[in-house]
């Protein structure tokens, strides 16, 4: 009854937003134009400025600074600020309704329990959630072990030290750095796993179905939980659980100072990799056609697709258990011979992707800072991981119900309106 209310909010919001902001627009003509003007000149003007240093950034920068500001006040004396603030708060209604109706609980098959799970968790991750929640002493009372990640410790060590000792289920409390070490072991033996939301921002967490809000109850995954099996990737030998990205951000983590002037040190590497003569981002890659290509501003590898560029699902992966890495490209170069206007971006999946490149890669796994030696060799493992979930938490992705294009969006909420959209999410 829930997700039909929301279907039928969404449905009614975008329906009068739509037709206000045709009005709108209209009736401000050209007015719309001259703002659209003035953002595109934003957008010109920065691009050239993060290229260059010294008084060339400062003129580029200073310029966009001008045009966004052009464009906030053409909006403001306009007359018609009100109207406006009410069709952005109309977008933003839709949206949230959109969520709402797509949204939805998933029945995992029951599992039994294991008998001797193990709890390993990290008390600094997620600014001492562990220890805010009282992690140890909730796992004690459901019959699990819980083993501290104590400074200066392995995990791996002792994750394989416990397996040794006759553990039968895996459980890890911290970033997803350390989920994926745990699971890659439970993976190996054959063990149940179980995510606990304790680290900062939990994206594995939140891809499997766990509730990043209950971080108590994803405990009760070895207590009644469901299960799933899902997909691991892995580069070079290691495993992930969400991406390995390379590139700009990646070169930029490496150096020194990051840590305190992040924003001015990611500025001083575009320079460096993307302006003239910039070569720090020469890596090579066979598109999905079968053509090698050189550069792009990003390589971001993925177990399994996430969905991008949408505002429904943006940055989720719908499914962890469709045998295929998600690779996405930014700033691409087309495919030879093509002539239409592209996406900034280009993405595909596939079960293998090979980087080359000359020197040893900066990457970030899993949010970790490393330098791999090239060629990066990707492969996806299909349906090796034994996941368990709270039987209370929704068990699939935010975005697994959600629709890909608009029409199927809008098709789909009205069945969900009208109540005829009754089967199950999988």
């Amino acid at each position: 009854m829930r997700r039909q209310v929301a279907a039928v909010v969404a449905l009614l919001a975008g329906t009068a937003t739509a037709v206000l902001g045709v009005i709108v627009a209209v009736k401000e003509f050209p007015r719309g134009l001259a703002v659209i003007a003035c953002l595109v000149i934003a957008v010109v003007a920065a691009w050239y400025g993060v290229l260059r240093r010294g008084v060339a950034r400062l003129a580029g920068l200073y310029i966009a600074g001008i045009a966004a500001a052009g464009a906030i006040v053409l909006i403001a004396v306009g007359g018609k600020f009100g109207v406006d603030l009410l069709v952005l708060a109309g977008v933003l209604l839709t949206l949230a309704a959109t969520r709402a109706a797509f949204l939805a609980r998933t029945e995992l098959p029951r599992a039994a329990a294991p008998q001797r799970p193990v709890l390993f968790f990290n008390p600094r991750s997620g600014g001492g959630k562990a220890e805010r929640f009282a992690l140890a002493e909730e796992a004690r009372r459901r019959g699990i072990e819980p083993i501290e990640l104590k400074a200066g410790e392995d995990l791996e060590t002792l994750v394989r030290d416990a397996v040794a000792r006759g553990a039968d289920g895996l459980a890890m409390a911290g970033g997803d750095g350390s989920q994926a070490i745990v699971a890659a072991i439970a993976a190996e033996h054959s063990l149940p796993y179980a995510c606990v939301p304790a680290g900062t921002r939990n994206h594995f967490a939140l891809d499997l179905g766990v509730d990043r809000d209950d971080v108590v109850g994803a405990l009760d995954a070895f207590v009644d939980g469901g299960q799933r099996w899902v997909d691991l990737a892995e580069v070079n030998g290691r495993v992930f659980v969400n991406n390995v990205s390379l590139g700009l951000y990646a070169e930029a983590v490496q150096r020194s100072g990051y840590r305190e002037a992040k924003l001015r040190t990611l500025l001083d590497t575009v320079p460096d990799a993307l302006g003239a003569g910039g070569s720090e981002l020469d890596m090579r890659w066979t598109g999905p056609g079968g053509d090698g290509h050189r550069g792009g501003v990003a390589v971001l590898v993925s177990n399994n697709r996430y969905r991008l560029g949408r505002a429904v699902g943006s940055g989720t992966r719908p499914r962890i258990d469709d045998g295929l890495l998600g690779i996405t490209v930014l700033g691409a170069p087309p495919e030879a011979g093509h002539r239409r206007v592209q996406r900034p971006w280009r993405e595909w999946s596939a079960p293998t992707f090979e980087v080359e490149a000359d020197r040893p890669l900066p990457a970030g796994i899993d949010g970790e800072a490393l330098v791999l030696d090239a060629p990066l060799r990707f492969r996806i493992r299909p349906g090796v991981l034994q996941v368990r979930i709270a039987h209370q938490h929704p068990g699939s992705s935010p975005s697994a119900r959600a629709p890909e294009g608009l029409r199927d969006g809008v098709a789909k909420l009205v069945r969900i309106a009208l109540g005829r959209d009754r089967k199950p999410a999988g």
